[in-house]
């Protein structure tokens, strides 16, 4: 009997989930009702935020953070070039302008040092924010981050859609202890999954206030916040322009199912990472991702770092040599300075650092239901593949 197929990654669904969602289903809210409530407080409590607030993506939940924080035209972003396009196109959304970090050849990651390079190519006085992103599930050094930002007059938010269940310095990423905001996303292949779904986490009462009225066209209904007063029970004020980016209680309420189960699937996936670690130690051509200091990453994605040269192959041979073994893969990232959106607004900007980072990199199958021993089966076939 074949073995089945390995994604590189896929949701974990079970009956508790598929009964909050009938639960749901069963009931007068679909969308607009408590399960919003009662997930954004789960949220909250599980990474010790002191406000979450639930969107329809990790996109808008990146687009209300920069807006709600005043990002605008004039302004400049910073973003790591190893990233997916929504960390860059949430601030071009806003009207603000993208200059590109170099990233750690073997990590992915923005550093001090590359942030400081860039901000060095910034134009002076135009620097808004910084986003560092916790590329397949890792952070940086967020206190130097959070310090050189602020040094500058800029917020720090934390794209922390991989990074749901890891820690830095023993406190979960999305504390808001080193930044402004920080960014989720529940896509499937994520740690928790809500079909689609992103959250903000602040510890800014204000900010969290006002990232609620922008998810709903700007729309205020509480009275205490009214510009005009009126006491009549259906009134409302659109107080600013804003989007329609809520999250429907069917969504929130399989999310808060997953959230419940957040512990067993970082437990999961830092058992497969272990035993990948383990398998790929000494091997002359495939190298683990280098991890960093003071983190406990919960890893959405496992890349690994490949010499296709010294194995005498490609990347796309390597993949679907993979593929023919019922194995999954995928690259994240392409470079966002080499899209060609970007390239013709800015010219190819990617960086060296990204650039090899780029070339050997390869995200091998990680999430909660792979069998123990899948790694086994993942790494020996990566092995025969390239000839090792």
């Amino acid at each position: 009997m074949p073995q089945p197929f390995l994604p590189y990654g896929r949701q974990s669904i079970d009956d508790s989930d598929i009964e909050a969602v009938a639960r749901v289903l069963r009931s007068d809210w679909l969308t607009t009702g408590p399960e919003v409530d009662a997930f954004e407080a789960d949220f909250a409590a599980a990474t010790g935020a002191g406000h979450a607030i639930a969107c329809s993506n990790g996109t808008t939940a990146l687009h209300l953070a920069l807006a709600g924080l005043d990002v605008g035209p004039g302004d400049v972003c910073i973003v790591p070039a190893i990233t997916f396009m929504a960390t860059a196109n949430a601030a071009i959304y806003c009207g603000a302008e993208v200059v590109f970090a170099d990233v750690d050849a073997d990590t992915g990651l923005m550093t001090p040092a590359t942030l400081r390079q860039a901000m060095s190519r910034a134009p002076d006085g135009r620097l808004r924010a910084v986003l560092p992103v916790h590329l397949a599930g890792q952070c940086e050094d967020l206190a130097a981050l959070r310090e050189i930002a602020s040094s500058a007059g800029a917020v720090l938010v934390e794209d922390a859609c991989h990074a749901l269940g890891t820690s830095w310095q023993g406190r979960p990423v999305g504390s808001g202890e080193y930044s402004d905001a920080a960014c989720f996303s529940f896509h499937p292949v994520k740690t928790i999954a809500a079909g689609e779904g992103g959250m903000v986490t602040t510890n800014d009462a204000g900010l969290a206030a006002r990232l609620r009225r922008l998810r709903s066209h700007g729309i205020e209904r509480d009275p205490a916040r009214m510009e005009q007063g009126q006491d009549e029970p259906w009134w409302h004020e659109m107080q600013e322009l804003g989007w329609n980016y809520r999250l429907c209680d069917v969504q929130a309420a399989l999310a808060r199912s997953q959230l419940a189960r957040l512990g067993a699937f970082a437990a999961k996936r830092k058992t497969l990472a272990a035993a990948y670690d383990a398998l790929l130690d000494g091997n002359p051509v495939i190298g683990a991702l280098a991890r960093t200091p003071d983190c406990d990453p919960c890893l959405h994605l496992y890349p690994v770092r490949i010499d296709f040269a010294a194995a005498g192959t490609d990347r796309a041979a390597v993949m679907r040599g993979l593929q023919a073994r019922g194995i999954g893969s995928q690259v994240h990232y392409i470079p966002v300075p080499s899209q060609p959106w970007y390239r013709r607004r800015y010219g190819d900007q990617t960086p060296p650092g990204a650039a090899a980072y780029y070339l050997r990199t390869l995200s091998l199958p990680l999430f909660a239901d792979m069998a123990t021993e899948d790694p086994e089966r993942v790494v020996a076939a990566l092995n025969e593949v390239l000839g090792v």
